[in-house]
Order: structure tokens, then sequence, then C-alpha cells
């Protein structure tokens, strides 16, 4: 039985799984480190290596992901996950096809997660001053795919099977910074560690102090959550947002 999402119990084994270095830490590090810290196994998943992420005329894509793949081994370090697996598409160029679906699918069924972290496909926008990368958009709605069919069927992707990968069911699911959330999660406590992980990205950062502009995100998300009168939210000073699925 799934567990009731109101407990904030910490999933057993979670598969992070998003478009780029770095998304993960900007939008959902404070849960990764309190759920890390409960003792769950997190594995991240990266749709691509971030190779058009620079405005650096003299930086070429191949040099560009390795330095990209090192800050995000490096982030993931400092959050306490356990591993960091790179499909190797394209930056700027995801297409929720088949071909992104099969990759995911390989994912789950390798590392069995009891739940998966995914963006949000139906997160367009944000306000007047943020457009959602298309990359997003795609690896949310492959991710989606691949949880539901394709990883629990076995005649999806024989393929898998001849690698020995047997068909697995996701239990839960988390949409990170989604479109409609309805859970929130405490990370007053492990806002230093999101802190902490995003600095790693250093090709990305930059010289942006990007504190301020989290910890008011934060603070405004934990407001959401008393707005909606979500259990425990009044002791929230930040927090991070999700839409949550359970599965049967």
């Amino acid at each position: 039985m799934a567990r009731d999402p109101e407990t904030q119990q910490a999933p057993a084994r979670v598969l992070v799984v998003m478009a780029h270095p770095d998304d993960p830490e900007f939008i959902c590090a404070g849960t990764i480190a309190r759920w890390a810290s409960a003792g769950s196994e997190i594995i991240y998943v990266l749709g691509t290596s971030g190779d058009k992420g620079s405005d650096d005329p003299a930086m070429s894509p191949a040099q560009l992901v390795q330095l990209r793949e090192e800050e995000q081994r490096e982030a993931a370090r400092r959050l306490g996950v356990q591993a960091v697996e790179f499909l190797g598409f394209r930056d700027a160029e995801l297409v929720p096809d088949l071909h992104l679906r099969r990759a995911i699918t390989r994912m789950i069924r390798r590392y069995r997660p009891d739940a998966v972290i995914c963006q949000d496909p139906t997160a367009r926008w944000a306000g007047q001053r943020y457009l959602q990368h298309p990359d997003h958009i795609a690896m949310g709605e492959a991710t989606l795919a691949a949880v539901y069919p394709a990883a629990r069927d076995r005649l999806t992707f024989p393929e898998l099977l001849e690698e020995g990968l047997e068909p697995h069911k996701v239990r839960e699911v988390y949409l990170a910074a989604p479109q409609e959330p309805d859970l929130w999660v405490d990370i007053t406590a492990w806002f230093d560690a999101k802190l902490a992980a995003l600095s790693a990205h250093e090709s990305q950062m930059g010289d942006w102090d990007v504190g301020p502009f989290l910890r008011q995100w934060g603070q405004d998300t934990a407001a959401q959550a008393r707005m909606r009168r979500f259990p425990g939210a009044e002791q929230m000073v930040l927090a991070e947002a999700f839409k949550y699925f359970t599965l049967d």
C-alpha cells in the first residue's frame, strides 16, 4: 500500500528524472536532501548533459558536457545522492518520443524505484517572466509514459527483457514545481544543503547570488501550503511543492 503523503515519510528508493544538470537542485534539492538524510536511496537520471548551456564562445559542446557532468556529480554528492546517470540526448533537442521513453523505462526497470520525481509536462510558464524550457516538458511527458505503462508492461520494449530488465511498477510519482500542487515538503532545515548543491554548478551560477531568489520562492511556496491548509504547513518556513500520485 502506498503511504499517506501527509505523513512526510521518505520513500525507500527514489529515481529523480530530469532534463538537465542543475534541474534537480533548483526545483527539489531540499526534498532530496531531506529524504537522503532519512535514509532514502536516491538516483538521478538526466536526459542531457547540458551541452548548450554556455555563452562562452571558447566553450565547445564536448568540453561543456565534461564540465557539467562533473558539476552534477558533485552537487549530487553534497545532497547524498547515490548515483547519477546521463542518458546522452542533446540539450535543447529533447522530444517525448519512443527513444526517450525507452531510455527512461530502462532506468526504471534497472533501479526499480518506489517513487519517481519528474518535471511537470503541463507547466508551460510561470507568471509573466518565465517560459518553461521545452526539454523540461518533453522529459516530464516521457517520464510519465515510462512510469505508466511502459515500465510496468512486459510486452512493451521486449528488447529490455533481453537485457534482463524485468517489468517494474512505480508506486508513487511526484511532479516537481507543478502547475497544480497538492503536496508540500518542509525544507526549512535542508535549505542550506540545497544552496550548497547548487553552488557546485559553477558554470551556470556565475556571479549570481541565488540564495535570496530561492529563499523567496521557498517562502512563497510555504505560504501557498498554509493557504491550502496542508497539514503541518503552519510550521513551514520554506517549502517545495509537488503534484502527487499514488498508483495501484
